[in-house]
């Protein structure tokens, strides 16, 4: 079983642990607002990606695609970075982190579910007890960059309120595919981008806390390999 360490924390204390990861759960459509999802859709579509089935949509992956690592190979230049919060339910709670659903834009146009499989999934190597930011959870601000070639430029930005808030989240999970496992990881869905969706080698994402002045953090650099 594939296993990430992490630093836990939690009302001040923090922890470093290995930890187990069953199954990866990669949640997509998962906008609040639905001429938002439109949005995304329409935004996917310009490059190519046919709409969803259904909305929320549950894609599986490989465990072995999460990764803390600042460093990843993708194969060829046609991938691109998406910053969102992520889930990890195990039988002490659930924890929040931040992480990239790096995707593959030439496979995504023929098919979501393949490209979930084709690139590592960059993870921070920080998790929030779910309990400590629940209250003020819509609070939350997502944030990405990419490097444009003259420097880091914002790439997304926006209230976590945009997305189903995780109880809801996973309710749906549960009604569409069953009840999620222990050590189950699970992103969250993702923010329009800033100037359309582009292929770049450094991808820098942050997960803010306003209320609480906490900030989870991760950058990493893609290598292209030839194709």
């Amino acid at each position: 079983m594939h296993h990430l360490n992490f630093e836990f924390r939690s009302k001040g204390a923090s922890e470093h642990r290995s930890v187990p990861i069953r199954d990866l759960v990669i949640a997509g459509w998962t906008g609040r607002d639905a001429h938002k999802v439109q949005e995304h859709i329409e935004e996917l579509a310009a490059i190519g990606v046919a709409p969803p089935p259904s909305v929320p949509c549950f894609y599986r992956g490989s465990t072995l695609l999460l990764t803390t690592d600042e460093h990843i190979d993708c194969l060829g230049p046609e991938s691109s970075g998406e910053a969102e919060f992520f889930l990890l339910l195990r039988e002490d709670g659930w924890w929040v982190g931040a992480g990239s659903d790096h995707t593959d834009r030439k496979v995504e146009a023929y098919s979501i579910t393949v490209s979930k499989q084709m690139c590592p999934k960059p993870v921070a190597p920080v998790l929030w007890k779910f309990e400590d930011v629940a209250a003020h959870w819509d609070q939350l601000v997502i944030h990405s960059e990419v490097d444009d070639g003259s420097g880091f430029v914002t790439y997304q930005q926006g209230s976590i309120a945009a997305m189903r808030d995780p109880r809801d989240l996973i309710a749906r999970y549960e009604a569409a595919v069953g009840q999620p496992g222990p050590d189950t990881l699970m992103f969250g869905g993702t923010l329009p981008v800033h100037g359309g969706i582009r292929a770049r080698q450094k991808f820098r994402l942050s997960l803010h806390d306003p209320v609480r002045g906490e900030t989870i953090r991760h950058a990493y650099t893609t290598r292209w390999l030839p194709n």
